[in-house]
C-alpha cells in the first residue's frame, strides 16, 4: 500500500464516522455525537501520522499520543490541547454503562 493510499484509508473511515456524527446528531443522541466526532479526530490524526511518518500508527485512542508521535501537539494552540483532552475521555469511558450516564449530562447541542 502506498502512502498516499494509506493516508486515504484513514480519511475514508474519518469521513464514514463524520457522517454517522451527523445522523447521532440529528437523533440527538449527544453521547454518541461524541464518540464519533473523537473516532473522526482519531482516524485523522493517524491519516496525518500516516502521511509525515513511515511507520504506521500506533494502536491507541489517546488524540494526546497521536497528535505527540506525528509533531502535531507542539504546533497547537493550548485551545486545540484543551480541547483533545476532553474529546479523548469520549472513547473508552463511552462503551460502559456505568459512566454513559455521567458522560452524557456533560453533553449538549452546545458543546
Amino acid at each position: 500500500m502506498t502512502k498516499e493510499e494509506k493516508v486515504q484509508y484513514w480519511l475514508d473511515i474519518a469521513d464514514y464516522d463524520i457522517e454517522t456524527a451527523e445522523a447521532m446528531y440529528i437523533t440527538k443522541r449527544w453521547l454518541y455525537v461524541a464518540f464519533m466526532c473523537h473516532q473522526t479526530i482519531e482516524k485523522t490524526l493517524k491519516a496525518y501520522w500516516s502521511f509525515v511518518r513511515d511507520d504506521i500508527p500506533p494502536k491507541t485512542h489517546n488524540h494526546m499520543r497521536l497528535a505527540d508521535g506525528c509533531e502535531l501537539y507542539e504546533q497547537m494552540s493550548e485551545e486545540q490541547k484543551s480541547f483533545l483532552e476532553i474529546i479523548t475521555n469520549y472513547n473508552i469511558e463511552a462503551r460502559y454503562p456505568e459512566d454513559k450516564a455521567a458522560l452524557a449530562r456533560t453533553l449538549s447541542p452546545k458543546v
